[in-house]
């Protein structure tokens, strides 16, 4: 992002109507942008003297007493001399209810679920590792070095499938936080492309199919197997990642079978 598209987007980011990566990337060219960051402050700083309660003025005494007696003189005049018949009483409640039918159901149909949350997490997670230069916490192409590095730091040990010989190399290991608990994220690489594996228990949950989604340029890929949850996503491409999720089911599977 350059320093036009930033300041564009400043007012936006201020008042929190841009989506999560636009946000994500506005901030991170804060962090690197001496200029837009100080645009920034400036726009801050004038938002804070608008509000300021030095700006706002009492209307005086005789002025109020005139302006409550105008409204009092036309609530009385809209007053009707004449009483809304019972019929009109009824059609005007049965449309309220109708009415508030109609929005208590749109709002549950625009309402995002639990998936579509979490998948924004799993979205937001991964542009994070890429942008702010977080990829790993351990940094190793060895499962028996990976693995190890967990324990202690979250309350299971996850498995490290490894497909380094099938082509998509190990590169290490992370913490990360989704659905309001510590994670593990396994990272891996296929050439120039990043993918992030993370990985959580979830007891007592049935096994569910690998679901595929794309998000906003990323393929994102989920699972539940063996009360374990599996959320994968990349920008490669769609074949090579649906190779790569079928090595780690493959390899998972061997890790935790007796």
């Amino acid at each position: 992002m350059n320093c036009q598209d930033a300041r564009y987007l400043i007012h936006g980011y201020m008042d929190g109507e841009l989506d999560l990566v636009k946000s994500l990337e506005v901030e991170q060219h804060l962090q690197d942008c001496p200029a837009c960051t100080q645009v920034y402050k400036n726009h801050q700083a004038l938002r804070s003297a608008m509000s300021a309660s030095s700006l706002y003025f009492t209307a005086p005494a005789p002025l109020r007493k005139r302006i409550q007696s105008s409204v009092r003189q036309t609530s009385q005049a809209a007053r009707a001399p004449w009483v809304m018949p019972w019929r009109w009483i009824g059609a005007a409640a049965s449309l309220a209810v109708v009415l508030t039918v109609i929005w208590g159901v749109t709002r549950s149909l625009l309402a995002p679920s639990a998936g579509d949350v979490l998948a924004q997490q799993v979205v937001a997670s991964h542009v994070r590792s890429l942008m702010a230069d977080h990829l790993t916490d351990v940094a190793s192409s060895d499962q028996h070095t990976v693995k190890p590095w967990f324990d202690g730091k979250l309350d299971f040990s996850p498995a490290v499938p490894d497909p380094t010989n099938q082509g998509f190399p190990l590169i290490g290991g992370r913490l990360d936080y989704l659905d309001n608990r510590p994670v593990a994220a396994l990272v891996y690489r296929r050439q120039q492309h990043i993918i992030n594996l993370f990985i959580w228990p979830s007891p007592g949950a049935p096994d569910v199919n690998t679901k595929t989604d794309m998000r906003q340029g990323y393929y994102v890929v989920h699972w539940t197997k063996s009360g374990m949850t599996y959320w994968a996503i990349s920008d490669l491409n769609d074949v090579e990642f649906r190779d790569f999720v079928q090595l780690v089911q493959t390899l998972a599977a061997q890790a935790t079978s007796p």
